[in-house]
């Protein structure tokens, strides 16, 4: 009897069990972020094909789910954590600030415009300028070659120039226009 393809194992672990994956990501996580736990657990999965157990896959299934499960509240209590920081530290600087529209205003929106970012922009632009690494130090604490840093820098630069425009343009009112047909101006 010929073995199965890694392809054929994988589809039949699929349907055979992604409903119980999903009950169980509905479960932990919610209907609204169900789908996106399901689709990471077998995106593992596929990866991880020859660890996946060809007997019994279903609770390493449920392991991957819940580690996935984990990892999502993880990161949503980093944004968290550091949204508060960043509100403690304008709040830090409008006290001690002497005039406090001196540097309230700039400081709000760059911490502003750092909170509207990713992760990793968020990352790479504190590494570099609240840590004062170098870009070889900064490359090895991200795990890329000095090139790559160097691109991510200039991306994540734009990403932080695009926020703080976004956050100090004001919100200007439409104005309301109607058009006259011509005949009627006289």
């Amino acid at each position: 009897m010929p073995e199965p393809q890694p392809e054929d194992h994988f589809t039949a672990v699929y349907q055979a069990h992604h409903r119980q994956v999903y009950a169980y990501a509905v479960t932990r996580a919610g209907r609204q972020l169900a789908d996106e736990v399901v689709a990471e657990t077998f995106l593992v999965a596929w990866r991880r094909l020859p660890a996946l157990p060809m007997a019994t896959p279903l609770p390493w299934l449920l392991a991957v789910a819940r580690n996935v499960v984990g990892e999502r509240y993880r990161a949503e209590e980093r944004q968290q954590a550091v949204a508060a920081e960043m509100r403690a530290w304008i709040s830090a600087e409008e006290l001690s600030v002497a005039d406090v529209a001196d540097g309230v205003a700039e400081r709000a929106a760059v911490l502003t415009a750092l909170a509207r970012l990713s992760d990793d922009d968020r990352e790479l632009l504190t590494l570099v300028a609240w840590h004062g690494l170098s870009p070889g130090e900064v490359a090895r604490v991200l795990g890329c070659s000095t090139a790559t840093y160097y691109v991510r820098l200039h991306r994540a630069r734009r990403h932080l120039k695009d926020a703080m425009s976004a956050a100090t343009e004001p919100e200007l009112p439409r104005p309301n226009v109607r058009l006259v047909p011509k005949e009627s101006i006289r």
